[in-house]
């Protein structure tokens, strides 16, 4: 009776330590779950960082996805569901972050590949300057569903349609994971490289 005793003690005191392992982390002040629900399947943090431009903090960034990966394309080959999320750290005008996004598009899209792009590209230009501004603390998820494309949430709310198409979704994440990502920093700490 006494071992089972010290079993069910054991199994408790581990299932509280693997409790305070799945909590979240500290990236410039915010507060970074290690785990994220997406169309009810549940994804793991891959990793998170600080966006900087110039000496300044932007927003940082998270990437879920089912299991871990490496890069862009192994990203792109995990099934189901990623999301990436960025949160504001300062006061950003909107349309001139969706311009930022768009170059970076621009800069890790093959130029021939880049036509394709043109009406997803209007759209969320769209999406953006309807924002106007994005505020210390704004929240924008671009959550990859499969079956139902690129959601992109900001401010707590869907903005437009989803965008449908894969090579869409490809390129949004080649402005952090490309080989001319928006940041080098931050593309390590979103592929989890110490």
């Amino acid at each position: 009776m006494k071992f089972i005793k010290n079993l069910t003690l054991a199994a408790m005191a581990g299932a509280f330590a693997l409790n305070t392992l799945a909590a979240s982390i500290d990236v410039s002040g915010v507060k970074v779950e290690d785990s994220a629900i997406v169309s009810g399947a549940k994804l793991q943090l891959n990793g998170a960082g600080t966006r900087y431009k110039g000496p300044f903090k932007v927003y940082v960034a998270d990437l879920f996805a089912g299991k871990k990966f490496s890069s862009l394309e192994e990203l792109v080959a995990v099934p189901g569901p990623k999301r990436l999320t960025m949160t504001m750290l300062r006061e950003v005008d909107a349309g001139a972050f969706g311009k930022l996004l768009t170059r970076g598009m621009e800069d890790n899209t093959p130029r021939n590949e880049m036509s394709k792009l043109i009406p997803g590209l209007i759209r969320m230009g769209e999406i953006f300057s309807a924002n106007k501004v994005l505020l210390p603390g704004d929240v924008i998820m671009l959550d990859w569903i499969p079956g139902t494309g690129m959601v992109v949430t900001a401010k707590g709310k869907v903005q437009s349609d989803p965008f449908k198409e894969p090579e869409f979704f490809k390129a949004m994440m080649a402005i952090w994971l490309g080989p001319v990502p928006a940041d080098f920093k931050l593309k390590d700490a979103l592929l989890g490289v110490k």
